[in-house]
Order: C-alpha cells, then structure tokens, then sequence
C-alpha cells in the first residue's frame, strides 16, 4: 500500500503542474476521404478498387453542389438540391502501440441512414441524420503495416424526407479515438450544480467509467477543476475503485467559494478533466465543460438568470451555412453568432434537430441560452420517407445519445421533445410525451422540458400529459396576453415566433398596411396581391398568414413579465422551404439577416430594442423615379426625437409615441441627400446620411477577417459591394463580379441574398443583389499572402490581401 500511494502521489504532483497535462485520444479523421455519389454493390469490401474515386476532406455536402431544379425529389420545399446515395471510403493504419487499446470511430451526423463497415464487417445503422453515434473498431482492426478500410453508406435517396434543406452525407465531423481498456465511458461525464449563490456553488460530478478488460480492475479517479485562465482550483481523488466488468458510475461533490458565474454578458467556463490512472500512468483523460450559473421559470415572472429578470430573445435557425450547405464549419457558425450578438439575440433553437457539437461550444464561449431540439415528427410524418418511419424503433436510442452529449453544456437550458408534432390533439401524444420526458428525466433533472405547439389550445394532448414544464407557444401572438386564462399556473415560452417575410433590399408601398402572404396558401407570384418578381418588402409590413410582423409580436412579448422570452423564426433565411413563394425560390424569406449574412433592415430594430448600442437606422434607399412618395422609416433609441432633411430641408421632427418602434415620414422624392439626426435633450446623438448613388462604377471589397489559420477549414468572408464614383452602395446594381486567388486558398462559397437566384454556391462569380455579393475564402495548410480579386465588365476592379499563418 505505501508503494501504491507513492506513485499515487508522483502522479498527482505531474497532474498539477500544467492545466494541459491529460493524454491525447481522440483525434480529428476528416483528412483523406474518397468519395462516390451513386450506388456501388461491393464498395464495402476491402478489395474495392476506389483509385478513381473523388479524393475529399470532411465535413462533405454533396448536395450543395448540385444544381437547383423543381424536379429534384427533395422539392423546392427541400432546397430543390439532388439528393441520392453517397459512398465515403478511408484507408488508414493503427500503429502497433495501439493494439491491446479500445479503438472507436465517432460521426458527429451523417445525412442519412448511414451504414459503415470496418474491413468488411459491418457495424451498424443509424437513419436519424442528425444524431451523433460511435461505434467500437478494435475487434477488426489490423495493426502495423497493414492497411484498414472503413466504408460508410449514406442513404438520402428516398425523399422528401424533409420540410427544409437537409444536406446529404458526412456533413459533420469524424473523430478516432483511442482509450485504454479502463477508461470514462463515451459521454460518460455529468456535471451539475445543484446549489448556485455568488458566495459558493455546489459541483456535483458524475463519472461512468467502462472496463473491457472483462475481469475486475482497481482504478483511480482524480478530478480536477480549471478556472478559464488554466489555474487549478479544485482536486479530488478517489483510490482504489472496482470496476467490474461493464461500468461504474462515481459521484463526487465539490464546493467551490465565490464562483464566477456563466451569464449571456459573461459566458465564464471552467473545465473539468477526469483522470483515471492505476498504479503506473494516466490511463485516460476526459475534458467536460462548467458553467456554473442557476435559472428559474417563473408562472408569473418570466425567466431569470443568476437571479435576475431578462427576456430570452432568441432565434430559430436551421443547421444549414448558406453556401456552405450542410457541411459543418466552426467559423462560419461563429459568424452566424456574431452577427445575431450583434443585434441583441441571447437565445437559439436548434431547429428541428440535434445541433453540430460545435454550435454549442460556441454557445457556451459566446454567451447563448440554448433549446435543444430533438424532433420534428413523432409516429405521424409530415413527409412521405421522415423520421416517422423510424420513430418507434429508435426514438429512445437517439433521444439518449442527444441528451448524453449535450447535458454538459452550461448554453443548453431547455429540452424541445418535438416540434409541430402532428399527434398534439390525438390522444396518442399524451403516453409519447410522457415516455419522451421519463427518457430525459432519466438522464437529466435539471432543465425543464417543452414541445413547440402550433395548436396550443386547451385541447392539446401534449400539454394535457403533464409532460413538459414550459407550455410552448408556436405563434397566436393575440393569445398570449390571455396565456394564464387558458393554463392557469402554468409557465410559458415563446418556442416559435413571428414569421414575418422580407427580401432585403426591396420596398412596397404604402409601408403601414399590413399584409398575410400567402394569400389562401396560393403560393403564385402576382397573385393574392403578391408581387411579380418573387420579392417580399423590407418595411416589416408582411408575415406568414399564421404569424405577425416583427413589431406586432415584440410588442406583445416586451408587455408582460410572464412571457419568458421568444424564438424568432428565423435568425438566418435557409435554404428551402420557399414561403411565401414556391419554384423558382428555392430559400426561405423569413430571415432578419439574409442567407450570405447580410442584415435586413428589421435587424436594427431589434438592435434598438435589445443592446445598448446607440442606433440610428434610416431606409430605404433614395433611388426611386422622379416625384414618387417614399415612406422613410426611422430606428432609433437612447434619443427622443429624430429630424429628417431632405437637400437640407427639414421634413419634420419625429417622436414615438405608445408603444411605437420606429417613426415614419412620407416623403415625395427628390434626388440628393436624406440626413437624419437624432436628439435627447437638444443634443444631438447620432446622423445618418443616405445619398441618391449613380451609375455604378468600381468594386470594393471587405473581408471580416484579413488573417486567419492555415489549417485547412479557416474562413475570411468577403463582402463585394458595388459603388458609384463618389462611394455609394448602388441599391439596383446587378453586375456579374468574376473572383480570383492567387496563393494557397480557394474559393469555398459564393452569394447574394437572392432567393431566386439559381446560379451554383460552389463557383468563382456572382451577380451582385440590390448592391452587395459575397465570396467565401477558406485557407489550405500552407502559412502565406493570398490576394483575392473581383472584376466585372466596365468596373474598377478591386483586391484585398489575406494571409495565411499557422
């Protein structure tokens, strides 16, 4: 016993000299994939002959780089991208070190019904698209020299299967690890915080750890809690514990004094390392995050974090990246994330679907509440070949396996078992919700539980079932002020809200008449009052028939305490689901920030209502024909009153008066200068000009980011914006722009905005939208300058530099 706790001892000492000290077993299997779209009888085999096959990086979207049709089986509804079957073949070895370890093979999601063999023998199946799944290597697995094939099989050819653009194949990333026989189990970590103050917080640990030795072992667990600086703050150990020959869970408690507590404002993460050591080594190590924070629901006061009231003010968005397509990239998600921080949005719903890893990563680093959504349909399908065939058979499994992944994350503070579920009002839906939140309860106590209804009313049988915690309202905006006649005593969330309609760039007039489109569920342009050119206004005066314009739903949602917060759809336009339009859009309208990234005008509304910011927004733009009435619109905040000139003319000053949002002139054109200028107390705050542009006659380029990582998935997303002479954004400006590289990146991406564009997102042009194209440039793995250059006919052409450095 004293020379056990002598090289117990030796190794607490080594564990503590470095925060990074932990062994490394899992590593990134994206590089060196060949694929092949279309059927192959025998390409599961080791023999295969794949030489001719495309030789590609992961994470893949194969879809994305098809081409748009009406006839494609996904439908426009599903981005009217081809789907089909898809083979991934990887050839590798495992050094001879390896062998006597656990070998497991980890997809973050692949798009759908995927199969996967390992040197010929199958492992297993999983349909679900979104899930995450491992599968154990090792009893097949050859060492040294010798080579070993993995195949993968990914099934998207039976559609629709999906009411929005879904992607298709190993569209998220693939892990290797390698563990020791006697190590934390996959996902076999849960953190939580039972008692949270600012002077302490109780740290309860949960560890399962799994022994496939198949005889008994002794193994050591020590715990060790990092602040976000790597500084050690807290070390538990615990010696000499039997593993038998499967698992065993060890709890361990903590106290830690004045916590720094995680908060939307202030996302502090600590992490957490699980070390299982015997008497020689560190046999495995296991990072888990901590954010230590406590939130409520409250009947009658809303949601509050840490203790204090705020709104959750939240989005919904689908996983897809634009241009990207399905293809997972952690910086085109910190993007997406920047840009919804930037008008005030503290929330995302994962819409309809287990989330990529990365998404809540980010949400944890950035300061994000999180819905963690599981499904779309239940038994009841909404599409011929979705979920529902596999419902009954794998709804448990897949549940599981998406709240052991997610439970740790301090951004996730509500579980969505379903959206729309179409069983709401049959009383089927009351024994699945209950079986649904019993297969969360028994992994996790500690949120509460939702389901996002369209048909909210009191004879609805997944609120009836008593099975979620937060009755969850999709839309009936006029309803919610009466939330507590209808369910007395209980606690509400908007899950789903607004649906409101823009194209950016475009204004109808007279902007203050509100209109429902479709009209009838006639989805034809020009008709129901619908425009002609498959455009929607900006002036925040058209929603979905079932949902209400931007101002109409905050409005209601800011009035009352009770009202916990909402989840706008969407945050981002995505790909499919065309409303209020079908063929030839082939994206959503519902975005306030369009599908290359760019803000629609409504943005700076909600950046008035929910940051600090000080803001001044004025539109539209001032190009119309000659004497036209124009209705400018003002946001603004930290002001009372805002004075708009015209050529230096007055055209009045503006107030909001009640509950109004923004302020409105009706102006005859002129063309010139439109100044608006902003006051509090006379003083002036803030001007805004906007000027009558030319012709267009130069090209000028911005990139968010001139330096970034040589490593091979790193982004810089350029904006081209077309300009007259004297630098002003032309508002029609269509021009083809052609891109060009010179150095070691490509061209990852390419777009506008337009929904009914159909031109390829994988290309070196574009045609700008209403002034403003986009380019996306990811780097390769060699460090250096990249020039990137946009030209088009009659143009000054323009060229920015990046680099590149490892």
């Amino acid at each position: 016993m004293k020379k056990y706790s002598f090289h117990l001892l030796t190794m607490l000492l080594a564990i503590t000299v470095s925060a990074q000290a932990q062994t490394k077993n899992i590593q990134n299997f994206d590089q060196d994939w060949t694929f092949n779209l279309g059927d192959v009888s025998n390409a599961k085999n080791t023999d295969f002959n794949d030489s001719g096959w495309r030789k590609l990086n992961l994470p893949h979207d194969w879809s994305i780089e098809g081409k748009f049709s009406k006839d494609n089986p996904a439908t426009p509804e599903g981005g009217a991208l081809p789907g089909g079957i898809g083979w991934y073949r990887k050839t590798f070895t495992i050094p001879e070190s390896s062998r006597g370890k656990i070998i497991s093979i980890d997809f973050d999601g692949v798009y759908q019904k995927s199969e996967v063999w390992i040197n010929g023998h199958r492992l297993g199946f999983r349909p679900n698209g979104y899930i995450s799944f491992r599968y154990n290597l090792t009893p097949y697995l050859f060492y040294g020299t010798k080579k070993n094939v993995i195949a993968v099989k990914a099934d998207n050819s039976t559609q629709p299967n999906s009411r929005w653009y879904s992607g298709s194949g190993i569209y998220r990333h693939v892990w290797l690890a390698t563990n020791n026989k006697v190590a934390v189990d996959h996902w076999g970590t849960f953190v939580t915080t039972p008692k949270v103050s600012a002077q302490a917080a109780s740290i309860n640990l949960k560890t399962t750890i799994r022994n496939y030795t198949g005889a008994t072992q002794t193994a050591v667990l020590t715990t060790i809690i990092y602040d976000a600086s790597g500084k050690i703050v807290m070390m538990k150990t615990i010696p000499g514990i039997s593993v038998k020959d499967s698992i065993k869970e060890v709890s361990q408690d903590f106290t830690l004094n004045n916590p720094n507590l995680w908060s939307v404002d202030k996302p502090y993460l600590y992490k957490v390392v699980s070390k299982v050591t015997d008497e020689k080594s560190v046999s495995d190590s296991y990072e888990t995050p901590l954010g230590i924070r406590y939130f409520n629901f409250d009947v009658d006061k809303g949601f509050t974090l840490n203790g204090k009231p705020m709104k959750i003010l939240g989005v919904c968005d689908h996983h897809d990246l634009g241009s990207l397509g399905a293809a997972v990239n952690k910086r085109a998600l910190e993007r997406q994330l920047e840009i919804l921080k930037g008008m005030g949005v503290n929330g995302i719903r994962t819409s309809h679907n287990p989330p990529a890893p990365e998404l809540l990563d980010l949400a944890d680093k950035m300061g994000f509440i999180v819905m963690d959504e599981a499904f779309d349909v239940w038994r009841r399908g909404k599409k011929k070949y979705d979920y529902h065939l596999y419902f009954d058979q794998w709804h448990k499994r897949d549940l599981e396996d998406q709240i052991l992944r997610d439970r740790n994350h301090p951004s996730v503070m509500m579980w969505s078992i379903g959206n729309e579920i179409p069983e709401q009002t049959d009383s089927s839906a009351i024994g699945i919700a209950r079986d649904l939140a019993a297969i969360v309860h028994s992994l996790d106590t500690t949120r509460p539980i939702t389901n996002a209804n369209n048909n909210p009313g009191t004879n609805n049988k997944i609120i009836q079932s008593g099975a979620v915690d937060l009755v969850g309202y999709n839309y009936h905006h006029t309803d919610l002020a009466g939330f507590h006649d209808r369910y007395p005593g209980k606690k509400f969330i908007g899950t789903e809200t607004t649906s409101a309609l823009e194209t950016r760039g475009v204004y109808d007039m007279p902007s203050d008449s509100i209109r429902r489109w479709p009209n009838n569920r006639n989805y034809e342009n020009g008709k129901g009052g619908m425009n002609a050119d498959y455009t929607v206004s900006a002036y925040d005066n058209v929603s979905a028939p079932w949902g209400s314009t931007h101002e109409e739903t905050w409005k209601v949602i800011k009035k009352y305490d009770f009202l916990s917060g909402m989840f706008i759809w969407t945050g981002f336009d995505y790909l499919g689901e065309p409303t209020p339009y079908s063929w030839p859009a082939r994206s959503s309208y519902f975005g306030i920030v369009d599908l290359a990234g760019f803000p629609k005008d409504v943005y700076y509304m909600y950046q008035s209502e929910w940051t600090d910011k000080t803001v001044l927004h004025i539109f539209p733009h001032w190009n119309w024909e000659a004497g036209k009435t124009v209705d400018v619109w003002a946001y603004f905040n930290h002001a009372d009153e805002v004075e708009l000139f015209l050529n230096g003319k007055s055209l009045g000053v503006k107030k909001k008066t009640g509950d109004d949002l923004h302020v409105m002139w009706r102006v005859k054109y002129q063309p010139g200068t439109l100044k608006a200028v902003s006051r509090k107390d006379g003083k002036v705050v803030l001007t805004r000009e906007i000027k009558t542009a030319g012709k267009p006659a130069k090209i000028q380029l911005f990139a968010d980011r001139s330096t970034i990582k040589a490593d091979g998935s790193d982004l810089s997303f350029i904006t081209v914006k077309i300009l007259d002479k004297d630098g002003n954004v032309v508002p029609d400006a269509e021009n083809l722009v052609n891109f060009k590289i010179n150095g070691d990146a490509f061209i990852a991406g390419v777009d506008n905005g337009d929904p009914v564009s159909h031109d390829p997102f994988k290309a070196n042009y574009r045609k700008a939208f209403h002034g403003l194209a986009l380019a996306i440039v990811q780097s390769k793995e060699k460090a250096g300058k990249v020039s990137f250059t946009a030209t088009a006919a009659g143009l000054a052409p323009a060229t920015i530099s990046l680099q590149m450095i490892k």
